[in-house]
């Protein structure tokens, strides 16, 4: 592709990023914002907040768009969970996001880590929401359910891309599988989430058909945004899709019954994710 268009242009400014790292440093934790490559961390750091992620920062998969390190990663960190709440402690959230790297190594694929994540949230900051972006635990129920019981305000499991590309893009996922998920955390009363990248090849149709997948079963939230490789080894980048066109399909995904579809250029799974529970909140039912 040739060189990114003025819209996908994000100010990084370095004091905001020193600063955030300095503080995960002194904690021995990691941020997806930056093993991840977020675009959005300038603004997001600048404005005190981060995604957190737990299990450490080595990947058991290799799906072809993501720039987390991939590997064979250590033991989950006992201490881990405490030190995430005291980060989100430290920087004043009202709204904490966690997620993790995909630990295939681990029986229950890193559920038990969430859970206790969570409930250290939950005990320092007792005011505060807890959302999970969690993989697919290879369709452990069991795990999914544990992390359900331990009752975040959101629970984010992302498609990434339409069905017709996981096999180039996530050979080591299964779309029916994440579908399930969603299904098993929507019917459990919890708000739930999912996000997708775009410009990977995919059509209009396949994502409009990605749409109505999670509408059938009353997916709450859905993100969308333009997929960036972050070296030459990723997949290449088909196309810079317009914002106009990420209207067009923030319309559609509320056509379909979805209460809430943030899509731009820079959207990302957790960007904007305290302002989306506010509003989701605002227009509930008393």
């Amino acid at each position: 592709m040739d060189k990114k268009p003025e819209w996908l242009r994000a100010k990084m400014n370095t004091s905001e990023l020193e600063s955030m790292r300095a503080l995960m440093r002194s904690l021995s934790l990691n941020t997806v914002c930056e093993s991840a490559q977020c675009p959005n961390r300038g603004q997001c750091f600048k404005s005190g907040t981060a995604t957190f992620m737990i299990l450490g920062n080595v990947c058991t998969r290799n799906c072809r768009f993501c720039a987390v390190e991939k590997g064979t990663p250590c033991a989950p960190d006992p201490g881990e969970p405490r030190r995430v709440a005291e980060a989100a402690k430290r920087l004043g959230l009202k709204h904490a996001v966690v997620t993790s790297v995909t630990r295939d190594d681990l029986p229950d694929g890193g559920a038990e880590q969430f859970v206790k994540t969570i409930a250290e949230i939950k005990r320092l900051l007792p005011g505060t929401t807890v959302e999970v972006l969690i993989p697919d635990f290879r369709g452990n129920a069991g795990s999914v359910d544990m992390v359900i019981a331990a009752s975040p305000d959101i629970i984010n499991h992302n498609l990434e891309t339409v069905r017709q590309l996981y096999k180039e893009v996530r050979p080591g996922a299964d779309y029916e599988r994440s579908l399930w998920l969603l299904e098993r955390v929507k019917k459990s009363g919890i708000l739930t989430k999912t996000g997708i990248m775009v410009g990977l090849g995919e059509t209009k149709e396949q994502v409009l058909s990605l749409f109505r997948d999670i509408a059938s079963f009353g997916c709450d939230i859905v993100t969308v945004g333009q997929y960036l490789a972050p070296s030459r080894d990723h997949l290449p980048v088909k196309e810079y899709v317009t914002p106009e066109k990420f209207e067009e399909y923030a319309k559609a995904a509320l056509k379909e019954g979805i209460r809430y579809a943030a899509s731009a250029p820079l959207v990302r799974s957790s960007y904007n994710a305290a302002g989306i529970i506010k509003e989701i909140r605002k227009n509930d039912p008393c």
